[in-house]
């Protein structure tokens, strides 16, 4: 049980985090043009967009939460903030990209990588600049600037949101041998959640799948220190992994950025290589009506960020989705913007 000085230093970091991204999010904000290119129209929005004091109150939650997981020995704390030197490099590289992805967003450039030599090998839903970044999935740059720009998204919450993923992982593996256990992170990305996951279970069987070059190097160079982590260069709808081989499967926010029929194939892909009994943890966006406080938020982000699948994504009932592939749903749980949705291999 982490005692009072713990707790005192946990508030401490968290709150440094939110500072550091928060500044970044307000001068990002003061950089950029008007919200839409000129000629057109304005955004409106149905739902009801949070104030400040709602999502200050949203992330006080999510970080009272994190820590009540971490005093109950569900996960290790997070391991402290980025060295000074390495924040600012970061920071710099950040606004130093800031304003060609601005650019872009109000020319509304956002097919920039679909290239004939790209098609050749990726996927047509594949080939954008999501976020209006630079490079798409496929430099080495944007690989190096994404975990910055999301935190900078979620003013410093994203890895505390990806944390509350462990929890159902810690309800699946207590009391069982981590030597036996196999978990299979899809689109694991930098490796950022991986890293967390192989740092509760040093010696669980653990691999990732990525599609993107760029991404699969720099997962490999954050995890070389984690010996048993394979980190596999594969598209989510082909998975190199064999039938009922996974104890479990993670997926953190990916299912957003899929069209709906490739949600499906990905969901079956899923089902496939999980032993009986096993679990899937997706994290996700929150979805219409999880929050409604948050849902004009929700209706915005597509616009200002460039998601063209996101719109169907809130209205996607993954509970009926997984269930036509054998898994049945465990339950969600919000973690601020975003959500934990758990499921489960029926046992035939």
């Amino acid at each position: 049980m982490a005692g009072p000085l713990s707790r005192i230093g946990y508030g401490v970091q968290q709150g440094a985090r939110v500072a550091w991204y928060a500044g970044h999010y307000i001068a990002l904000n003061r950089m950029r043009g008007p919200l839409v290119p000129p000629g057109e129209e304005p955004v409106s929005v149905k739902g009801k967009v949070p104030k400040w004091p709602t999502l200050v109150a949203g992330m006080r939650e999510l970080f009272e939460r994190d820590w009540k997981n971490i005093a109950a020995g569900l996960y290790r704390a997070p391991d402290g903030l980025l060295p000074p030197s390495a924040a600012i490099r970061a920071s710099l590289r950040f606004f130093k990209d800031a304003r060609r992805v601005d650019e872009r967003r109000l020319s509304r450039r956002h097919s920039e990588v679909l290239t004939p030599e790209l098609r050749k090998r990726y996927p047509r839903y594949y080939l954008q600049n999501f976020h209006y970044q630079t490079g798409g999935w496929f430099s080495d740059e944007s690989a190096k600037l994404y975990d910055t720009q999301v935190e900078v998204l979620f003013t410093g919450t994203a890895d505390t949101m990806r944390r509350q993923a462990l929890v159902p992982l810690a309800n699946a593996f207590r009391g069982r041998d981590q030597r036996k256990l196999h978990l299979l992170d899809v689109a694991c990305g930098t490796g950022r959640f991986l890293d967390d996951v192989t740092a509760n279970y040093p010696r669980l069987k653990a691999a990732g799948l990525e599609l993107s070059p760029a991404y699969v190097a720099e997962a490999r160079k954050r995890l070389k220190r984690r010996r048993s982590v394979e980190v596999m260069e594969a598209n989510a709808e082909k998975m190199p992994v064999a039938d009922a081989s996974q104890d479990a499967v993670t997926c953190i926010y990916l299912f957003h950025e899929l069209p709906p029929k490739v949600r499906k194939i990905v969901a079956a892909e899923i089902a496939r290589v999980l032993k009986p009994g096993g679990i899937a943890v997706i994290v996700d966006a929150l979805q219409t009506g999880d929050r409604p406080d948050y849902d004009g938020l929700l209706e915005f982000f597509p616009v200002g960020f460039h998601e063209p699948y996101f719109g169907s994504y809130l209205a996607e009932d993954f509970a009926a989705l997984f269930a036509r592939t054998g898994l049945a749903f465990d339950g969600s749980t919000p973690a601020f913007l975003s959500k934990v949705m758990v499921f489960r291999k029926v046992v035939d």
